[in-house]
């Protein structure tokens, strides 16, 4: 059952969080995300990089994982990359941000697939989940928008991944196509963590503080 409900606990916590914090970016949320980052980044290259290349030709992996990349560079062209941080809500506006919505719908749903019974895969997926709704949930607040959309937008957003995992359970997915959806999704994870980790610094400059946070989701990740 924590399958299916790790993602929307993720969402809640994002949700008070914003709400604690009074809309402001903090340093912690750049901690949260650094250690979210490597969280995932660690849980992918431990649990499903090796799971997918025992059971599919490691060429056509290969392709499956750069088009996961390329898949989810696609879905940040209408996100602006809030996969990994960046939401550009302005505060004026009161167009619903379909977009973006839409998006990150497609983005939850995928990362929903790996998760099954036997896989830790969960936790990265709640930690990866935690900032990011945090970070959502901010820039909404600030917005516009009626509570009524905003309620719509993060309760349809929390929902999304474990539809992906109850589709990914119960569908008779021929068991190659299911790696091979797998492997699309690494690419995505791939794509979004070396991002988070790359971009969360600031001026290149070496900080202590996030070089902990990495270590530590790494290491957790490790003794998972």
């Amino acid at each position: 059952m924590n399958k299916y409900l790790f993602p929307i606990y993720a969402v809640i916590i994002g949700v008070i969080i914003a709400k604690l914090s009074k809309n402001k970016k903090s340093w912690n949320t750049k901690l949260l995300l650094s250690f979210s980052g490597a969280f995932l980044l660690a849980l992918t290259l431990f649990e499903l990089l090796p799971e997918v290349y025992e059971h599919l030709d490691t060429k056509l992996t290969g392709l499956f994982i750069m088009s996961g990349i390329l898949l989810q560079i696609v879905l940040e062209l209408f996100s602006k990359g809030a996969e990994h941080g960046h939401v550009h809500i302005h505060k004026h506006e009161t167009a619903f941000p379909w977009l973006l919505f839409i998006s990150l719908c497609i983005h939850s749903f995928l990362e929903g697939f790996p998760i099954h019974q036997h896989n830790d895969m969960v936790y990265g997926v709640l930690v990866h989940k935690v900032p990011i709704a945090t970070l959502i949930t901010m820039f909404l607040f600030q917005s516009n928008f009626s509570k009524t959309q905003i309620a719509a937008f993060l309760i349809v957003f929390a929902g999304m991944t474990p539809l992906g995992t109850y589709i990914s359970n119960t569908a008779n997915f021929d068991i190659h196509f299911a790696h091979s959806i797998n492997a699309l999704v690494i690419g995505i994870f791939l794509h979004i963590s070396t991002t988070i980790l790359f971009e969360s610094g600031e001026g290149h400059k070496f900080n202590l503080s996030k070089f902990i946070a990495i270590i530590l989701g790494v290491g957790i990740a490790y003794l998972i």
